[in-house]
């Protein structure tokens, strides 16, 4: 396999995930949510550099992200107790799986909503635009509640499949920026990204990678890393229009990607018109420990 992504941060195990909640033996939260995927690491993704070590995340930092939208309602389900782990609902939050970093992340460090700029020389990436909006919650007894003060980043290719301040056997663009950047969550646990729709490289499917992490009350760091799918099918009219038409169609499909295989589904952006591009709103939930 070559090394596209290495994980960081593991999610939740079901078990975990309701005695998190405090739901074995006080009854259920309702939820219109699968359960948890399991990463993949077996599928081999091509044209990609090797990526450089990835630091693990501070131990003791247990991690879970959820699903976009969710409904959350009190159920008269019978207590946890009482039926086994497998058939007793969860909340939306505690679905989505960590997924892989990359050997395309670099700590920019770049506090910034817009992060079309290059800030080397001031030029802004082209591409259909993008607005992303992020609603960080924390997991409690409770369900979900707003998570503040979280650093999210997110990073991915321009329209023509290039990573900025990276060396690939392709490009080279040390010192240049665009399409990286971070936002800290405010008292409502939301972050708001204006970007462009990703284009593609050989190997992968498309995708936006995103990593949330911060310390708990209790000074514990966390680190929650995965990434964003699109659906094929809104792919190819995308890629259709310029700058993305210069390379053609020869994306790779979500089903053959292994990385999307390990969860993807549940990480794909629902993107509604907005102008000329396109907005998606998802939700991700953390679970310290």
């Amino acid at each position: 396999m070559d090394h596209d992504d290495l994980p960081v941060g593991r999610i939740l195990s079901r078990r975990e995930a309701l005695m998190v909640l405090g739901v074995l033996g006080v009854g259920a939260l309702a939820a219109c949510a699968a359960p948890a995927a399991t990463p993949s690491s077996s599928a081999p993704v091509s044209e990609q550099p090797t990526p450089e070590p990835v630091a693990s995340p501070t131990p003791g930092a247990t991690i879970a992200a959820i699903t976009q939208e969710p409904t959350l309602a009190a159920t008269s389900a019978p207590a946890a107790t009482e039926m086994p782990a497998s058939e007793v609902a969860l909340p939306a939050c505690v679905v989505s799986p960590a997924m892989t970093e990359g050997p395309y992340f670099v700590d920019e460090r770049l506090n910034r909503s817009d992060i079309r700029i290059n800030t080397a020389d001031g030029t802004v990436k082209e591409g259909v635009p993008l607005k992303l909006t992020l609603r960080v919650s924390q997991i409690n007894a409770n369900g979900c509640t707003p998570l503040a003060g979280a650093m999210v980043d997110i990073w991915h290719c321009d329209a023509l499949g290039v990573y900025s301040d990276v060396v690939d056997r392709s490009f080279n663009t040390v010192g240049q920026d665009f399409l990286r950047g971070f936002q800290i969550t405010d008292a409502n646990g939301v972050v708001n990204f204006t970007t462009i729709y990703p284009g593609w490289y050989q190997g992968r499917a498309v995708h936006i990678h995103f990593k949330v992490r911060g310390a708990n009350a209790a000074g514990q760091n966390y680190e929650f890393t995965s990434q964003f799918f699109f659906d094929d099918a809104l792919s190819e009219q995308v890629f259709m229009r310029p700058p993305y038409s210069s390379k053609g169609l020869g994306f790779l499909r979500n089903a053959n990607d292994g990385i999307y295989r390990g969860g993807g589904d549940q990480t794909t952006l629902t993107l509604t018109p907005d102008g000329d591009g396109y907005r998606a709103t998802f939700d991700i939930g953390l679970a310290m420990a």
